[in-house]
C-alpha cells in the first residue's frame, strides 16, 4: 500500500492478514522480519482504535436514540 492511500480498517485487516499469512509460511527473510513484525505491530494498533472509536461512536448513537 502506498502511503498516498489512505488507511482504512478493511484494507490494515488485508495487510495484516498478508503479513501473518506470510510469516506462517515462512516467506519472510530474516533481513525484512523486523520491518514485516514493526508493520503488523503498527496495523494491529490501526485496527484496534478504529474498532474502539467506532464502539464509541455507536454507543453515542444508541444513547441518542434513548435505546
Amino acid at each position: 500500500m502506498s502511503e498516498a492511500q489512505e488507511l482504512n480498517y478493511e484494507s490494515a485487516f488485508e495487510e495484516l492478514q498478508r503479513i501473518m499469512s506470510a510469516l506462517q509460511n515462512e516467506e519472510i527473510s530474516v533481513d525484512s522480519l523486523s520491518e514485516k513484525v514493526k508493520r503488523a505491530s503498527e496495523l494491529l494498533k490501526f485496527c484496534h482504535d478504529k474498532l474502539r472509536d467506532t464502539e464509541k461512536e455507536v454507543g453515542t448513537v444508541i444513547k441518542d436514540l434513548g435505546l
